[in-house]
């Protein structure tokens, strides 16, 4: 079928505005990395923009060499691996029963659980029960209180929605538990939701570090989140964290120290993301049309 001068010409348009997006989405990250790669006096000059000038290795060497950056580090991928196990569990038990019509007292669950995204506890009534449930400077700190979602909660309930009853009946039928069903047919037939929901919450935990900042004292226990924020904040002394690393002691922040460490954190999840890309479009469409 033959195109239309007009269509053409959408078309054209249509690729035009979007490289324009792209550029704008990618100038910012591309300055990162130029950065990280720059000596720190073209960047306070100002004069590094996306080609990296005086090229500069050495602060990938010592970020790299800070024995606590890898903790952290560690710790970042023990909460985010945990944390999303977690979350997905509960988010998964809850969302599927609340997706069953028949449950005796489901609207008064429902307001229930959509009431707790208007109203929360607050920030020191939070401190409190973690104090009192004695999770402060452990990792379950980081993990269960922002363990659930009731955006992911109701996403993942339509989704359960519009999946036929009747192969539930049939499975029931031949035997299987509501325990099995769950298994056996009900996420096997859910992974683009799933898949959405995995990065939600990755995302989510990697990113984290107000929980960890709050409910945490110990370095060791610290998000690489942490670190990031504690060279952005230019901590020095005896909370600087690059104060195990064996340089001088009046090792000043460098310019682009701070692009390292943010290359360094962001590889992971931008690694993750192209496997999971087309499921994610999935699933923000469905919660944006459901």
């Amino acid at each position: 079928m033959k195109e239309s001068t007009g269509y053409k010409v959408f078309k054209c348009f249509n690729m035009m505005i979007m490289f324009l997006l792209m550029v704008v989405t990618m100038y910012p990250f591309l300055v990162v990395i130029a950065q990280s790669f720059s000596s720190e006096a073209y960047i306070v000059a100002g004069d590094v923009s996306i080609i990296p000038r005086g090229f500069n290795f050495l602060t990938y060497q010592a970020v790299m060499g800070d024995r606590m950056f890898w903790i952290n580090y560690r710790n970042t991928v023990v909460y985010t691996v945990l944390g999303t196990i977690f979350s997905m569990m509960i988010t998964m038990m809850i969302a599927y029963v609340l997706s069953k019509k028949r449950l005796l007292g489901r609207n008064a669950l429902l307001f229930y659980v959509v009431f707790t995204m208007f109203v929360q506890g607050g920030l020191i009534p939070n401190f409190v029960l973690v104090s009192r449930l004695n999770m402060l400077n452990t990792m379950w700190a980081v993990v269960i209180p922002g363990a659930l979602s009731i955006m992911n909660v109701l996403i993942m309930k339509t989704f359960f929605e519009n999946i036929p009853v009747e192969l539930e009946e049939a499975a029931s039928i031949d035997g299987l538990s509501q325990i099995g069903v769950l298994l056996r047919i009900i996420l096997p037939l859910s992974k683009p939701i799933m898949a959405t929901m995995v990065l939600f919450y990755a995302v989510g935990y990697w990113n984290s570090w107000f929980s960890a900042f709050l409910y945490l004292d110990q370095r060791e226990l610290f998000p690489v989140t942490i670190y990031l924020r504690n060279l952005l904040a230019g901590v020095t002394g005896s909370q600087n964290v690059m104060a195990e690393q064996s340089i001088d002691n009046d090792f000043r922040i460098s310019a682009n120290i701070r692009a390292v460490t943010i290359i360094l954190t962001m590889l992971p999840i931008l690694t993750l993301y192209p496997f999971v890309q087309k499921y994610f479009v999935k699933g923000v469409m469905l919660g944006s049309v459901k």
